[in-house]
């Protein structure tokens, strides 16, 4: 088995600076606009399924930033 923490950048740093970033930034962060993109989708997708928009809104938002994380 491989140590997590060989594997490149700690995952959890990385995402807090994009979330400060954003934050700081606005909207000219790059990834600003994608990440309010998939939370309006997954908002539009919760309200049609089960889940609520909440809950689907905030499921959009953090997989827009996990992809764009992963770029």
């Amino acid at each position: 088995m491989t140590d997590p923490k060989s594997d490149g950048p700690d995952w959890v740093e990385e995402t807090k600076n994009e979330l400060v970033g954003m934050g700081k930034q606005g909207m000219k962060h790059p990834s600003t606009k994608p990440v309010l993109v998939g939370a309006g989708l997954g908002a539009v997708a919760g309200a049609l399924i089960v889940g609520g928009p909440l809950l689907g809104g905030l499921a959009g938002a953090g997989i827009a930033l996990y992809t764009r994380l992963k770029k």
